[in-house]
């Protein structure tokens, strides 16, 4: 299947509209709405559907999490290229305050970020960061703080 999609999500445009209509943020209702040329910054956004409310008429939680998800594991991916080994780890989710409305995630990967990734896996050795994601309201207030874990690693050369 990656195969064929592989034309579609070779860029950064296309990244984007192709998991804009990945079921689970289809069903969700996240929309990726910027993923840079340079896959260094992703943006997502959710409104508030029908489909995506809880039972109290806010945002679900598992819909607020799934807008974290992948994209610091994208976006190194991507920046790392194909000797690395990438992997979402772990995360953890604190809700600050219910969701309404349009909330924005935004990621950065930053040459800070990236030196530290190159410089712990240098040697082949497992680097795992964690990595804050803020899930932010149309008022500018915070709705969850996501952090994400990471795995990466070199590969091995033969």
């Amino acid at each position: 299947m990656r195969n064929l999609l592989l034309p579609l999500i070779n860029s950064a445009r296309g990244l984007a509209r192709a998991l804009s209509l990945y079921a689970p943020y289809l069903g969700a209702g996240v929309r990726v709405d910027h993923i840079s040329a340079d896959f260094r910054e992703a943006r997502v956004s959710m409104k508030l559907r029908w489909y995506n409310v809880n039972y109290v008429g806010t945002h679900f939680g598992g819909s607020l999490y799934a807008m974290a998800d992948p994209f610091y594991m994208l976006l190194l991916m991507r920046n790392l290229g194909p000797d690395y080994v990438v992997w979402d780890k772990a995360a953890s989710i604190d809700f600050v305050r219910p969701g309404r409305g349009r909330v924005t995630a935004s990621f950065l990967l930053t040459d800070d970020m990236l030196s530290d990734v190159l410089q712990h896996t240098a040697n082949g050795d497992k680097y795992t960061p964690t990595w804050p994601v803020e899930v932010i309201d149309e008022e500018g207030k915070l709705v969850a703080r996501v952090e994400k874990t990471l795995y990466i690693r070199r590969k091995k050369s033969d």
